[in-house]
């Protein structure tokens, strides 16, 4: 029986209490320590009847004389902090309390600190890309080296065929593309279309087929799970998660977190699938609202340029169109227009009437007839917003090149001549897209060798900028510069004045820079313009 009032308490305790002697036997014990040892396994307990772990204790507290504070360990599935405290005749009373809830509270707190930080870093990894491939990836590699010991990734069906990203932990990843025979393996064809996941304990992995397996897996299959993508609306495909037989199956706590990871990683998939999506229909629509790359035609040379308003877009208001006869004989149509406003929505308005005048193509040889059809279209189409035009009607004649122009409230063309003379074309009109009617005249230039006639937008006469940064470029600062381009080349005369107008605007705001240049490359000195068997009325000169 115990002696003293410390080892009546002692008896009395609900926890189990070991008294153990200097030799590390137990020399005493109360009911709670009875029946916690009553079913020992005898590899985990000592002679003495002590767990191997209170035994070493022991002999390190016997040794040194001083107590350690409590020890831990475990006592048939249950985890015990064990407290020494002194008892009679130099013996150790051990003090065992049971912390078994807090540690398996513990393990769990950590493992979902774990899981939380993983989620947060699958999505800034995820995130950081709008690319498809390499958000798929991504998510292959990061479900194998955190999730399974292999991941395969099943995307949505092209056709009958079925894009497949592999990836092994700690291995290489691997593509390819291939006829999936979804019925062959258990909850994919449902999980392509979005449905729950089937329970990991429902799927065979002994039958699943030949292409589930990445390149190099190597062991059977032990576990599976297979869950859906989530998508915003549409799946982003399948995950298929992979444990080899040597390790444990996936828990009911694992299938759940892996439903979190594909959650996070099918937003991603879906948000740069949508992404990819738009960019391609943005790349159709821009290549059908840029202007077109210009080169010589009907040895007639052409050159344009154009600047949006705001250097992050790449359409605007401004734009020019050369349309080529069907062969040197004919004429070529030449249009270079200016719309109200800017960005995307005055670029909408340029790819109508840009559509509009390629289907009057037939009549582009009467500009005042092109121009009222015009003026129609856009009356009907309720568009508030009106446009200046510049037509030419181009032809070659010998080493001449014969102009018709005609300006819809646009600034007339300027014509550069072979000795540096500038002139302006004698036309001008009435805007189109406001009024119900429209009145144009129109002017016959022809271009010697080495002389070019320029189509520009007021977006560079009225470039902003200077010394002080509130003044306008101006006509006379442009003709004056076009002086300098007598006999240069179209794309040379284009640049320049491209060049000029961004050095006087600076960091400024502007409007939309677009510049058009027809010149006459052929040899020859030009003398004896004619059209049509008169001599050409020459353009009137430009105010100096």
């Amino acid at each position: 029986m115990p002696h003293g009032v410390a080892m009546g308490a002692a008896w009395s305790a609900p926890c189990p209490v070991l008294v153990v002697d200097d030799g590390g036997a137990v020399v005493e014990a109360n009911r709670a320590a009875r029946s916690l040892f009553s079913h020992r396994a005898g590899d985990d307990f000592t002679e003495g009847g002590l767990p191997h772990w209170l035994a070493t204790a022991h002999g390190s507290l016997r040794a040194t004389g001083t107590p350690s504070g409590a020890v831990s360990g475990a006592v048939a599935d249950r985890t015990f902090a064990a407290h020494p405290s002194p008892g009679e005749g130099g013996n150790v009373v051990w003090w065992l309390v049971e912390d078994t809830d807090l540690r398996s509270a513990q393990r769990a707190l950590h493992s979902e600190r774990e899981r939380t930080s993983l989620l947060a870093d699958i999505s800034g990894a995820l995130s950081s890309s709008l690319n498809v491939d390499r958000c798929t990836e991504v998510t292959a590699r990061m479900a194998a080296d955190h999730l399974a010991d292999a991941a395969v990734i099943v995307a949505p069906a092209r056709g009958r065929r079925h894009s497949l990203t592999y990836a092994r932990a700690g291995g290489a990843l691997s593509r390819a593309v291939a006829q999936v025979e979804t019925a062959a393996v258990p909850g994919l064809a449902e999980a392509l279309q979005g449905f729950p996941p089937v329970p990991t304990r429902w799927i065979d992995p002994d039958g699943l087929p030949e292409w589930v397996l990445p390149p190099g897996f190597d062991g059977p299959i032990g576990s599976v799970i297979i869950t859906p993508l989530p998508g915003h609306g549409v799946p982003a495909g399948v995950l298929i998660l992979l444990r080899s037989s040597t390790r444990r199956a996936f828990t009911d706590g694992e299938e759940v977190f892996a439903g979190l990871f594909a959650a996070r990683a099918g937003a991603a998939l879906s948000a740069a699938r949508l992404y990819a999506e738009q960019a391609t229909i943005t790349a159709t629509l821009l290549r059908e609202l840029l202007p077109p790359r210009l080169e010589r035609v009907h040895g007639v040379e052409y050159a344009g340029a154009f600047r949006a308003s705001q250097d992050h877009e790449l359409v605007g208001g401004d734009f020019y169109d050369v349309h080529p006869g069907a062969d040197p004989s004919k004429e070529t149509f030449v249009v270079l227009g200016d719309v109200a406003g800017k960005g995307l929505e005055a670029a909408v308005l340029t790819g109508k009437i840009r559509s509009v005048l390629h289907a009057l193509l037939p009549l582009s040889g009467d500009h005042g007839q092109v121009l009222t059809l015009l003026n129609n279209a856009l009356l009907d189409s309720h568009h508030t917003r009106f446009a200046t035009l510049v037509l030419a009607s181009v032809r070659r004649r010998a080493d001449q090149v014969e102009l018709r122009l005609t300006s819809a409230g646009h600034l007339p063309p300027l014509i550069i001549r072979g000795d540096g003379r500038v002139e302006e074309a004698d036309t001008g009109g009435t805007l189109v897209g406001a009024l119900p009617e429209i009145t144009a005249r129109s002017a016959d230039v022809v271009l010697a060798p080495g002389e070019t006639c320029l189509l520009y937008t007021d977006g560079v006469t009225e470039a902003r900028g200077g010394p002080l940064g509130d003044q306008l470029y101006g006509e006379a600062r442009l003709q004056g510069a076009l002086r300098e381009c007598a006999r240069m080349p179209a794309g040379a005369v284009v640049e320049r004045v491209q060049m000029l107008a961004a050095q006087w605007l600076g960091d400024g705001s502007h409007d939309d820079l677009a510049t058009l240049a027809i010149t006459n490359s052929a040899v020859g000195d030009g003398t004896g313009r004619v059209v049509e068997g008169r001599r050409d009325r020459p353009a009137r000169r430009a105010r100096r």
